[in-house]
C-alpha cells in the first residue's frame, strides 16, 4: 500500500548526530519551514544507538563533540549511554520528536527538474507500509556506513571455528564473556573500548592487530573545566570557553603533526611506554608505520587498556592471521591463540548516501561521476546537501558548520524568490583534474580505501574539496559567496 504523497520545505534523512543538529538550526533560523525526519531505526541516535558492545564510548572530547549550542555537563569522554541522554535532551527541549518518523528506511529520491521538487519514497519496517514524500529541498544526514552489518574480512577456516564470531556493530545482548578467553581482531578505538571491558571479568582478552596505532592516554577530566564549575560558572560559559580551549590545543597538535612528524611520533609513543611495564616490545606492539593523524589516534581515558595488560588479563599481539582453526586462530608465525569468543573489530562498511536509489528526472545517479562542492554538495544534483564531519576534529563541528551554510543559502533563495540551486562546475574548472575523494597521503583508514571508487571526485581548488581544516572552515563558510557562478539558480 501508498499512502498519498506529503510535503515538506525540507526533509531531513538521518536521526543521529548529523540529523538532529542540523533539524535545530533549521528550526532556529527559518522558522517558518516545514521539515520532516526520516530515520530507518527505531529511536534516535544513529551510531549511538547501533552500537551496544561493553564500554561504548566517544573518542572524542564532548565538548567538541557535542552541539555548539547545548552544553556538556558530564565528563570530557562520554559513554553511548550518556550520548544518547545528551541527544534526547536537545530533542526533547527543541520540541524536535514531534518531526521524526522512525523506522522510515529511505529506498529512493528522484529529482523532478519540471517540478523542481525531490520525491523520496520510505518503507516503514514495522508495518512493510510504503510511504511517498515530497520536498523542496534534501538534507542528508544518515552518517557514512551501514548499520546493518560491519565489516569483517574474510579468513580461512572461520566456519571451524568452535566458539561465537561477533563483530561489535552487530553485538548479541546475551554475549558471555565472563571467565572465557577472547580474541579481539582490531587495532582501533573499537579495540581500545572493547578491550579494558572485557578484561574486568573475562579470563583473558589478547588484540590481535595486523600493525600498531597511535593511542593517547589521558585523564577523562579538563581541569579549566572542574574550576570553572567549582566557580559556579553558568554552564553555557563553561562549555564555550572548554571549546574554544579544546580546538586550540587541537590546532596546535595538528600542526605540530604536520611540521614535525617524527618528535610527535616520538612523543606519543614515550606517552604509551610511560603506562606499560618495564621491559615491553613497544616497538613491535605500539609504534605505527605511519605519521600521526593519518588514521585517527585513539584516545584512552585513565589509559585503561593498559592496566589490564599491567595485570596481565590483557595482551597485545601483533602478527598476521595464517587461519582460524576450531580452538582460535592461527597465526602465521606459528603461535596459536585460544579463544572462546573471537571479536572482529575490523571496521564499517562505508555506504554513499544511505545506500539511497537516487535519480535526476528518472535517470539514474552515480555519485563516483560527480563532483563534491566543499563536501557537502555535489554537481548536477539540485537542493541537495550531505553532511559529512571531520576526521580530524569531532564530527560535530561541521554539523554546526554546515547547518549554518545550508540556512544561509536557503534564505538566499528565498530573497531572491528561486526555488532551485545546482552546482555546476564553472568554466575555470572545465579542466580541473579529478581526484579520489579523500587524500591517502592525509587520511587512509581501510574502510575509506575499501570504498573510495564509490565517493564523489575532488577537484584540485579549495571549492572542490572537503577539509580537514575545521580551523579555517570556519572562517571560510560564512563568507562564501552565494552569488559565486558555481551556484546556478532558477
Amino acid at each position: 500500500m501508498n499512502s498519498s504523497k506529503q510535503h515538506f520545505d525540507v526533509l531531513i534523512v538521518g536521526a543521529g548526530i548529523s540529523g538532529i543538529g542540523s533539524a535545530y538550526h533549521l528550526q532556529e533560523q527559518h522558522p517558518d519551514k516545514s521539515f520532516c525526519i526520516l530515520d530507518g531505526m527505531e529511536s534516535f541516535g544513529g551510531t549511538w544507538l547501533t552500537h551496544k558492545y561493553p564500554g561504548i564510548r566517544s573518542d572524542s572530547d564532548l565538548f567538541t563533540f557535542g552541539y555548539r549550542f547545548k552544553p556538556w555537563t558530564g565528563k570530557p569522554i562520554a559513554s553511548g549511554e550518556e550520548i544518547l541522554n545528551y541527544m534526547n535532551e536537545v530533542i526533547e527541549e527543541n520540541n524536535l520528536d514531534q518531526h521524526i518518523r522512525y523506522n522510515h528506511h529511505v529506498l529512493t529520491a528522484n529529482w523532478c527538474n519540471k517540478s523542481q521538487l525531490w520525491t523520496v519514497t520510505a518503507l516503514k519496517k514495522d508495518s512493510q507500509q510504503s510511504f511517498t514524500f515530497t520536498a523542496n529541498f534534501l538534507w542528508m544526514c544518515q552518517g557514512y556506513y551501514k548499520h546493518e552489518k560491519g565489516y569483517t574480512p574474510k579468513w580461512d577456516g572461520m566456519d571451524e571455528f568452535a566458539g561465537d564470531l561477533v563483530h561489535p556493530q552487530n553485538w548479541p545482548e546475551d554475549l558471555d564473556y565472563a571467565n572465557k578467553k577472547v580474541v579481539i581482531i582490531g587495532s582501533g578505538a573499537t579495540a581500545a573500548t572493547l578491550a579494558p571491558k572485557i578484561a574486568e571479568q573475562g579470563e583473558h582478552v589478547t588484540v590481535l592487530q595486523r600493525s600498531p596505532t597511535y593511542f593517547f592516554p589521558r585523564k577523562n577530566e579538563n581541569p579549566l573545566v572542574d574550576q570553572l564549575r567549582a566557580l559556579n560558572i553558568d554552564e553555557s560559559w563553561v562549555h564555550e570557553i572548554a571549546r574554544q580551549q579544546v580546538l586550540q590545543e587541537q590546532a596546535g597538535f595538528i600542526k605540530l603533526s604536520q611540521d614535525y612528524p617524527v618528535e610527535v611520533k616520538k612523543g606519543l609513543i614515550e606517552g604509551v611506554q610511560a603506562h606499560l611495564p618495564p621491559g615491553f616490545d613497544v616497538e613491535k606492539h605500539f609504534t605505527p608505520k605511519y605519521n600521526p593523524w593519518r588514521q585517527r589516534i585513539a584516545v584512552v581515558p585513565d589509559g585503561d587498556i593498559f592496566t589490564g595488560i599491567r595485570s596481565g588479563k590483557a595482551s597485545i599481539k601483533t602478527d598476521e592471521i595464517e587461519c582460524f582453526n576450531k580452538q582460535g586462530i592461527l597465526l602465521k608465525s606459528g603461535e596459536q591463540l585460544e579463544a572462546d569468543i573471537i571479536i572482529s573489530a575490523t571496521g564499517f562498511n562505508l555506504s554513499v548516501l544511505g545506500g539511497v536509489e537516487f535519480s535526476v528526472d528518472q535517470q539514474s545517479v552515480n555519485f563516483a561521476e560527480k563532483v563534491g562542492y566543499r563536501g557537502m554538495m555535489f554537481t548536477d544534483i539540485p537542493n541537495m546537501a550531505w553532511v559529512m564531519g571531520y576526521f580530524r576534529a569531532s564530527w560535530t563541528l561541521r554539523v554546526d558548520l554546515i547547518g549554518d551554510f545550508i540556512c544561509r543559502l536557503l534564505k538566499h533563495m528565498d530573497d531572491n524568490q528561486v526555488k532551485q540551486v545546482t552546482m555546476t562546475l564553472r568554466e575555470e574548472d572545465k579542466d580541473m583534474e579529478l581526484l579520489p575523494w579523500i587524500d591517502s597521503e592525509e587520511f587512509n583508514p581501510g574502510y575509506m580505501m575499501r570504498s573510495m571508487h564509490l565517493l564523489p571526485k575532488r577537484g584540485n581548488k579549495a571549492e572542490w574539496q572537503h577539509t580537514q581544516d575545521y580551523w579555517s572552515e570556519k572562517e571560510l563558510l560564512p563568507k562564501v559567496d552565494l552569488t559565486d557562478d558555481l551556484f546556478v539558480y532558477r
